[in-house]
């Protein structure tokens, strides 16, 4: 490894190093003595992280002999992440310590899970990108069944491990193919390799199965089995990490595996994440319909929101990737304000998850019901929410590029999908009167709600300037 390696290696290195300091301490000071303070220091270095790399700039550089690739696509992309991950992180802090769940090893796994997800992000090789896939894939596997003594939550991290191992045997087998047809597993030599009407079966072959690998950890249609029962049956906190921050990571490791690696028979793939899309939005939109535990109904949104954001990758060109970054960073921000919500969501001091208990929740705490609406308006994609921009991002490439069918079929969904957003609404504001919710939520939680809940009204005059990074971030992986 050279000086250059590990300059370009920085940010990464030194997550790992706290994390492996922050392992050491937690030992040896005594079992969870030291966690709270563990969580905010990881807290400081996530955000640490975002800066340098979100202020570095420069051009792209790339280590350990092209597997490691730091872009403007790579930055956009991780800044993204690292800020979702210290977000979740900072509003589990209550929720964690009030029900005994704040344990030392929750932040080292987060933070081995965001060190994954920015290997993937920045991969340039197959090896590189299987890396960073399962040093992600395992932490997570064991947040899922962090609460032992919970039936549903061992449940949980079993199911989302066998399918997570089934999906990580489909994505090999097709990388092992691809090298076998291409004879590397450089991206680079795949994209010098596989040339329009010149792409083998074998590769081929290899291409749809790393499609299938990468739609599963992206929870597309069909692979989504997972979602409902891991998103339910995990801790809250856990729950809201992963519809954030590991999302993020596995779209854009989707784009640059097909832009970097396939992108001269895009023919080849675009139709394939078209599909992808339609049956995600659509699923996304009908099955959450008759969710009433709130957990499962964001599950079924999220399946929703990640066909949307197929859609702005199924468009192709700097106009489809720059939809999709942007629909991705707005979504995050939803989502953390959503679950800053659903943490607080308490009877009695008891965590609640059914849908009915927020029946005139409106008449006890208006101001957090008004910053609700806002969001659930903005999952809906309810114009003039930014919610509605990011919709409008990803079906205008979509037109743009000659797929108007897709677009239509874009809008169709979402306004199926409103409804289970606005019945939301409806119980916080129009419900029937029933036992009433606590209305207490410690100052992380209410900053992050209130926080996205403004940004979905503020945004909407000119997106935080965010479309400018993403167009450099998207001219950077599609040249």
């Amino acid at each position: 490894m050279t000086y250059a390696d590990f300059s370009t290696f920085l940010p990464e290195f030194a997550l790992l190093v706290f994390a492996m300091a922050a392992l050491l301490a937690g030992v040896w000071t005594g079992k969870d003595a030291r966690a709270g303070l563990i969580l905010w220091l990881s807290v400081a270095m996530l955000l640490s992280a975002a800066a340098v790399i979100g202020l570095g700039g420069g051009p792209a550089r790339s280590a350990f002999g092209g597997m490691f690739i730091d872009d403007g696509y790579a930055r956009f992309a991780k800044v993204i992440a690292l800020l979702a991950a210290a977000a979740v992180l900072a509003m589990s802090a209550d929720y964690l310590a009030r029900r005994g769940l704040m344990r030392f090893e929750y932040p080292i796994l987060v933070l081995l899970a965001v060190v994954g997800m920015m290997m993937m992000i920045s991969a340039g090789d197959l090896m590189a990108l299987y890396m960073g896939l399962e040093l992600q894939s395992l932490s997570l596997y064991v947040m899922a069944a962090m609460r032992r003594d919970s039936a549903k939550s061992t449940e949980a991290g079993l199911k989302y491990f066998v399918l997570g191992a089934l999906s990580s045997g489909i994505l090999l087998y097709g990388a092992s193919l691809v090298y076998g047809f291409a004879g590397t597993t450089s991206f680079a030599g795949i994209l010098s390799v596989a040339r329009e009407g010149h792409l083998s079966l074998g590769l081929l072959f290899g291409l749809v199965f790393l499609v299938t690998g990468l739609a599963f950890k992206v929870s597309a249609v069909p692979f989504h089995m997972w979602a409902p029962d891991v998103y339910e049956g995990s801790p809250t906190p856990v729950t809201a990490f992963f519809a954030t921050a590991p999302k993020v990571a596995a779209m854009t490791l989707f784009a640059r595996l097909v832009y970097d690696a396939f992108g001269n028979v895009v023919g080849d793939w675009t139709q394939i994440v078209a599909l992808l899309a339609v049956t995600s939005m659509f699923l996304g939109a009908v099955a959450a319909i008759g969710q009433k535990n709130i957990k499962r109904l964001m599950a079924y949104s999220s399946i929703g929101h990640m066909g949307f954001a197929l859609v702005g990758l199924a468009s192709g060109g700097v106009q489809g990737v720059q939809a999709m970054l942007l629909y991705m960073a707005i979504y995050v921000t939803m989502n953390v304000g959503t679950f800053a919500f659903i943490l607080s969501m308490e009877r009695d001091g008891a965590p609640v998850t059914d849908i009915a208990s927020l029946n005139l929740y409106a008449k006890r705490a208006p101001l957090k019901a008004l910053a609700v609406l806002v969001l659930m308006f903005s999952l809906a994609g309810v114009p003039p929410m930014l919610g509605f921009f990011a919709k409008f991002a990803v079906l205008s490439a979509a037109v743009n590029a000659g797929m108007a069918w897709l677009a239509v079929l874009g809008v169709i969904a979402s306004v199926i999908g409103a409804y289970y957003y606005i019945r939301i609404v409806y119980l916080m504001y129009f419900g029937t009167e029933g036992e009433a919710l606590d209305t207490r939520m410690p100052a992380p939680q209410w900053l992050l709600l209130m926080g996205s809940a403004l940004v979905m009204v503020v945004g909407i005059a000119n997106l935080f300037g965010l479309e400018a990074p993403a167009l450099a971030a998207a001219q950077a992986l599609v040249q």
